[in-house]
């Protein structure tokens, strides 16, 4: 194996590997790169100072590439090697030659991109003492003004909706249990909509335990399946399907919002659409689409939209809105 830094005699070498590098990793959609644009990046490695371009060769012929420049200390645009040769240190060689040039520049540290769907290549960078400086995240300027007009972090509402066709049943026991919760704001109880009875109040939209403590009591009292649906935090939709006072299935779209939890614990916040299926009669595989789960909001619909998603899926009505004076 021969590593060498590239001279402009390499340039059609390194045009012919930059082809296939560009063909087998595209840059995402978002980037106006094109192939003709980074062909003529690689010209400049090979002419301009503090560029660097360095080839790896076997005895079938050139099977590797990597670029670097000098942009405040080291780093290293692109590095690629061709299937048939990697697993075998190429990759290795080349950033060693790489590291040495830019060395010689004055460069006394060395950064690089990785994708992060790229965890070979991560796993490699880690193993040679790369650590994560910094974290770059991207958005739809469309997505992001949809979600910047909707509700503000901090703000929550949420509603109770009782499986029953009493309404009077439902006020009775409202009025029994909101005194004792402690809620001093308004509450309305709504007509029968598609089978169910729903619930706001006022002290509830703000304290979403309240909301579900509420909901539990409604349904041990009752003996009926009751849901408590909300939004918290201006993002985190959550729903907790209660059946004669005992949680059956709970929903959480962003279920590390507040912060790491024991992987059970997030397993167990995911949306089971064969129990919501049991007690709402709804379509699993509507439930299963509508209720996703997410690391992060850009990875989800709108908070609003994703909660009107999930309460029609389940056939519940008016879950959009939390308490409203009348």
């Amino acid at each position: 194996m021969n590593i060498r830094r590239a001279t402009t005699a390499d340039r059609a070498v390194l045009h012919e590997l930059y082809g296939e590098f560009f063909t087998e990793f595209p840059p995402p959609a978002y980037l106006p790169d094109t192939l003709e644009s980074e062909l003529r990046e690689i010209d400049e490695h090979l002419e301009r100072p503090g560029h660097v371009a360095v080839l790896a060769e076997d005895d079938a012929g050139p099977t590797g590439f990597a670029l670097a420049r000098m942009r405040g200390q080291g780093y290293v645009s692109d590095l690629y090697v061709r299937p048939p040769g990697r697993r075998q240190g190429i990759a290795k060689a080349l950033l060693a030659e790489t590291a040495a040039a830019l060395r010689e520049s004055g460069a006394t540290h060395l950064t690089l991109n990785v994708d992060v769907a790229n965890n070979v290549a991560r796993t490699v960078y880690r193993r040679l003492g790369f650590q994560e400086d910094s974290l770059n995240l991207v958005v739809e300027l469309d997505a992001l003004a949809g979600r910047l007009q909707g509700p503000t972090r901090g703000s929550s509402f949420g509603s109770i909706h009782v499986q029953t066709d009493d309404r009077a049943a439902v006020e009775r026991a409202v009025a029994t249990f909101l005194p004792r919760l402690g809620t001093s704001g308004g509450t309305a109880v709504s007509e029968v909509r598609n089978g169910w009875v729903a619930v706001y109040d006022e002290l509830c939209d703000r304290e979403p335990s309240l909301l579900r403590r509420l909901a539990r009591e409604l349904s041990d009292r009752m003996g009926a399946v009751v849901l408590s649906i909300g939004l918290e935090d201006g993002a985190v939709v959550r729903y907790v399907l209660f059946d004669r006072g005992r949680v059956a299935d709970e929903y959480a779209s962003l279920p590390e919002y507040q912060g790491p939890l024991p992987p059970g614990d997030v397993i167990a916040m995911r949306a089971n659409p064969t129990v919501a299926a049991r007690l709402t009669g709804a379509d699993p595989g509507r439930v299963r689409a509508a209720a996703p789960m997410a690391a992060s909001p850009g990875e989800l619909p709108p908070p609003l939209e994703l909660l009107e998603r999930v309460a029609a899926a389940l056939g519940i009505e008016g879950a959009g809105h939390g308490y409203k004076p009348v």
